[in-house]
């Protein structure tokens, strides 16, 4: 019994981690998460000792993931946190079931993703400014898919929504990759995707990109402009991924995975596998990847509010 009670501060005591390490990804495969996901955990898994596997836990906005990473008190289970489920949810939802701030530890910001504004080829738009006329000279005709209410492709497209005053439908699915078999399918005709999502596809001619959300084009589309280029000065949307604990691990734990994910996400594997997708390695720390938090925090507060979103 004094063993159970003792929870993560016995684990830690040495030995940690005594088990594999479960890491909860909010999204079904087929991601930029995934990616993200997968090949940092199988970097990590040389410093740690243990292997990291990685469980696909789709829903519920990312808070089903969130919510199963505090229930399994194992000292065990990560969780891969975005900018929805840590920046935008609490104050999308009116109430959810833990305090993202209270009840969890930053690890680290293991990469960013710029948005790539994608339509079908069907879509008879070859740039924003012609997806823009498009979408307003028929309001609510176009559609776009996300990988489910408050996901980053929702966030991203609703960004761009409220600052070129657009009306289109919101298709949610459950994860980017059931959204990417109706989006080649042609079922769906626009959506806002992680690079490393879509980038063979694009260079395969099934998706074409109208705009990044890049501050700067990016290297694999040099000849695709930036939303800002075409019209909105200032405008960025980055998709970024870090490791969170649940508050229970002790500040040496989470100093163990903060250095085994910073030094996972720069080693020759998975920085070759990020280059080649569009995905830019971080690996900070906790105090660093702490304060991204709040930064992001503050901004998604007034996006959130000034695009009237809002979720029970």
């Amino acid at each position: 019994m004094l063993g159970a009670l003792a929870g993560p501060q016995a684990l830690a005591q040495g030995t940690w981690p005594t088990k594999p390490i479960r890491l909860i990804v909010p999204f079904a495969p087929g991601g930029s998460s995934e990616i993200i996901a997968r090949s940092t955990a199988a970097e990590m898994a040389g410093s740690l000792g243990q292997t990291v596997f990685v469980d696909n836990k789709p829903g519920g906005s990312g808070n089903i993931a969130m919510q199963e990473c505090l229930n399994a008190g194992d000292g065990h289970t990560i969780v891969l946190g975005h900018i929805g489920t840590l920046a935008v949810n609490p104050y999308l939802f009116a109430k959810l079931p833990f305090d993202v701030n209270r009840d969890f530890k930053p690890v680290s910001l293991l990469a960013k993703v710029p948005s790539l504004y994608v339509v079908n080829p069907s879509v008879p738009a070859k740039n924003l400014k012609e997806f823009v006329a498009l979408a307003k000279a028929s309001p609510g005709k176009l559609n776009y898919g996300s990988a489910g209410n408050g996901s980053a492709g929702h966030l991203a497209m609703e960004y761009l929504k409220s600052e070129a005053g657009l009306f289109v439908v919101h298709v949610p699915y459950r994860g980017t990759g059931p959204q990417m078999t109706d989006l080649l399918a042609g079922r769906l005709e626009a959506a806002a995707v992680g690079a490393a999502a879509v980038i063979p596809f694009i260079k395969a001619g099934k998706l074409r990109c109208i705009a990044t959300g890049s501050r700067e084009r990016m290297a694999q589309l040099p000849d695709v402009p930036t939303v800002a280029e075409q019209g909105y000065p200032g405008f960025e949307m980055t998709q970024w991924y870090g490791l969170l604990t649940p508050a229970s691990f002790t500040d040496e734990m989470v100093a163990r995975l903060s250095g085994a994910a910073a030094k996972g996400v720069k080693a020759p594997g998975a920085a070759t596998r990020f280059s080649d997708e569009g995905v830019l390695a971080v690996g900070d720390g906790p105090a660093q990847f702490k304060a991204f938090i709040a930064n992001e925090q503050a901004r998604w507060k007034k996006v959130v509010s000034s695009a009237s979103i809002r979720l029970d």
